[in-house]
């Protein structure tokens, strides 16, 4: 069975960095995507980027360009998520989601899409 783990989330203060991991397993596919979507408290949920094998493309939404970079390890096992400059604004619970046969070029990041999920971690920025 397709399982995603998100690790990584904390507490950090406002301007610093933080790194986010979702592990994947039972993905048996070469071709799939993985994306990164957020909950802020009272918010709906945000999506933030998306990374495609094996075209290896990447796509960002505007919140985040600039800021959050994805990537993976080469075993491909693993989704970094590297963000940077972090702002109160960024406390959220972020969330993995993964899709076969995704391509980020194509679709970009869209929740209704994905078919596998983490359960989240939490980032919490202070001012």
């Amino acid at each position: 069975e397709v399982q995603l783990v998100e690790s990584g989330g904390g507490l950090v203060q406002a301007g610093g960095s933080l790194r986010l991991s979702c592990t994947l397993s039972g993905l048996t596919s070469e071709s799939w995507g993985v994306t990164w979507f957020r909950r802020a408290p009272g918010k709906e949920r945000e999506g933030l980027s998306c990374l495609s094998s094996p075209d290896g493309t990447t796509y960002y939404t505007d919140a985040v360009q600039g800021r959050f970079t994805v990537s993976t390890d080469n075993t491909e096992n693993t989704v970094f998520l590297q963000m940077d400059n972090l702002k109160p604004e960024d406390t959220a619970v972020y969330y993995c989601a993964a899709r076969t046969f995704y391509y980020c070029s194509q679709y970009g990041v869209c929740a209704d899409a994905m078919d596998y999920w983490g359960k989240g971690t939490t980032v919490t920025v202070s001012s």
